[in-house]
C-alpha cells in the first residue's frame, strides 16, 4: 500500500475550490478528477511512451484506497475529515509527505524511460517529468471534465511551483542517471527531497505563491532571452504612439467640420 494516495487526493480537495459543491451534485465527475490528479503521472507516462494509459486501474489497492479517501472526505458525517486536515500541521504533514514521493516519481519515470530509450536523455526528462508533476500537467483536462475550462489558466502558459520544480528534478536525476553528474542517486535524492520538502513547507508557513528561487530563475532568463527585450519595447513605444494618434485624427475630424460648417453660414449671411 503506497502512502501517495490519499496525499495526492486530500492535494486535490485542496487546490480545487468548489469541489464539495460538485461531489455533491455530481459525484462520478468528482471522483473521476480526483482519480485524474492521482494517478495523472502515470497515465500521461504512459501516453508517451505508447503504453496502455489504463494501467493504472490494474492496481486495485490503489484505487479502492484512493477512492476511499475520496469519499470520506466528501461524505464523512458532520465533515470529520476536512475540518481535521484543515489543522496547519496535518497539511504541513501530508505536504511532506507528498513532495517525498514526488522524488520517488522522478526516478522511477527516467528509469523507467531509460528501458526503452538507452541514454535518451530528452525522454528520459520528459518521462520524469509526467511521472513527478502529471496530475497538475493534465489540470485543463480536469476542468474540462468538470465543464469548468479556462485556457487562460493552461499550465503550459503559466507555470506552476509543482511543474517547475519536477522539471528540475527531472532534469537533475536525468543528468546523473546519464554519469554526467558526479553525485551517487541516493545522495541526490536525499538532497532533492530536503530542498523541495523545505521549499514547500516555508510557502506554506509564510502563505505565500511564490518561488523562493524565483530571482534565480529571472536572471537566468534575462541572460538566455534578454536579447529579445529591445525588441518589444520597441513594439510597446510604437503600440503606444499609434493610439494616441489615432484618436488625435479622430478628434481633429469633428473640428475640421465644425470649422466648415461656421464658413458655410457665413458666406451665405454676407450673400
Amino acid at each position: 500500500m503506497k502512502v501517495h494516495v490519499p496525499c495526492e487526493t486530500l492535494e486535490y480537495i485542496e487546490a480545487n475550490y468548489g469541489a464539495a459543491a460538485l461531489a455533491w451534485k455530481n459525484p462520478i465527475s468528482s471522483w473521476f478528477t480526483a482519480m485524474l490528479h492521482c494517478f495523472g503521472g502515470g497515465i500521461l507516462s504512459c501516453l508517451l511512451l505508447a503504453e496502455p494509459p489504463l494501467k493504472f486501474l490494474a492496481n486495485n489497492t490503489n484505487i479502492l484506497l484512493a477512492s476511499s479517501i475520496w469519499y470520506i472526505t466528501f461524505f464523512c458525517p458532520y465533515d470529520l475529515v476536512c475540518q481535521g486536515y484543515s489543522y496547519l500541521p496535518v497539511q504541513l504533514l501530508a505536504s511532506g509527505m507528498k513532495e517525498v514521493t514526488r522524488t520517488w516519481k522522478i526516478v522511477g519515470g527516467v528509469t523507467h524511460a531509460n528501458s526503452y530509450y538507452k541514454n535518451g536523455w530528452i525522454v528520459m526528462i520528459a518521462i520524469g517529468w509526467a511521472r513527478g508533476a502529471g496530475g497538475t500537467i493534465i489540470t485543463n483536462f480536469e476542468r474540462l471534465v468538470k465543464g469548468d475550462w479556462k485556457p487562460e489558466g493552461d499550465e503550459w502558459l503559466k507555470m506552476s511551483y509543482p511543474s517547475k520544480v519536477t522539471l528540475l528534478g527531472s532534469v537533475i536525476f536525468t543528468f546523473q542517471h546519464t554519469q554526467h553528474l558526479a553525485i551517487s542517486k541516493h545522495n541526490l535524492m536525499f538532497l532533492y527531497t530536503i530542498f523541495i520538502v523545505a521549499t514547500k513547507i516555508t510557502m506554506m508557513t509564510t502563505q505565500t505563491s511564490t518561488m523562493t528561487f524565483a530571482p534565480f530563475e529571472d536572471t537566468l532568463s534575462r541572460m538566455l532571452f534578454g536579447w529579445q527585450q529591445p525588441f518589444s519595447s520597441c513594439e510597446k513605444k510604437s503600440e503606444a504612439k499609434s493610439p494616441s494618434n489615432g484618436v488625435g485624427s479622430l478628434a481633429s475630424k469633428p473640428v475640421d467640420v465644425a470649422s466648415d460648417n461656421v464658413k458655410k453660414k457665413h458666406t451665405k449671411k454676407n450673400e
